[in-house]
């Protein structure tokens, strides 16, 4: 598994990490998810910052706890990471990249012709 980075907190990348996963459907609603001292053990790592990022799941309702037994995917999970991702994709990837196109000349139509070429 890749290192942590120094661009932001150990526990929003965890977290980051569990939605990717569930995300690429690598872990599916129902799915146990590592506990967060295996978490912790695996990558060396605080178990208060591993359940710092289970946490935050929680309360997004990406994850639940099941009592005795462990961290479990939520019905329903993917699809709102999907809608989130959706809606931010836009103005996060699209706008940008289409702000660039146009300051090299790109038009429309040759973006069109890519996109049905690389399709």
């Amino acid at each position: 598994m890749e290192p942590f980075d120094d661009s932001s907190p150990i526990y929003l990348q965890i977290a980051d990490r569990i939605r990717r996963s569930v995300l690429s459907g690598e872990l599916r609603e129902g799915d146990q998810v590592m506990s967060t001292t295996q978490y912790a053990t695996t990558h060396r790592i605080n178990p208060a910052t591993a359940a710092k990022a289970m946490g935050l799941l929680v309360d997004e309702g990406l994850i639940h706890k099941r009592r005795g037994i462990g961290m479990f995917v939520s019905d329903g999970a993917r699809e709102q990471l999907r809608t989130a991702r959706r809606e931010s994709y836009w103005e996060q990837v699209m706008q940008p990249a289409l702000d660039d196109a146009r300051a090299l000349g790109i038009t429309t139509d040759e973006i069109i012709t890519w996109l049905k070429e690389t399709s």
